[in-house]
């Protein structure tokens, strides 16, 4: 997801996306720890697009107040 499409979603949907990103890391782990995951990359990638959704949302939630 890049940050352009991140910004136009409200603040429900961020905290939306936060939860299934957060949701689907965990199971990449599990999946790592098992060895099962063949492209260990998307941990990485799920990490910072977490952290991207996070920073726009306390950003959104910043200027909301």
């Amino acid at each position: 997801m890049t940050p352009e499409e991140i910004r136009d979603l409200s603040s429900e949907e961020l905290s939306t996306k936060s939860a299934e990103l957060r949701s689907e890391l965990f199971n990449v782990r599990v999946k790592h720890a098992t060895g099962q995951l063949e492209n260990t990359a998307m941990i990485g990638k799920l990490r910072k697009d977490i952290a991207r959704v996070e920073t726009i949302l306390r950003a959104k939630l910043g200027a909301d107040q």
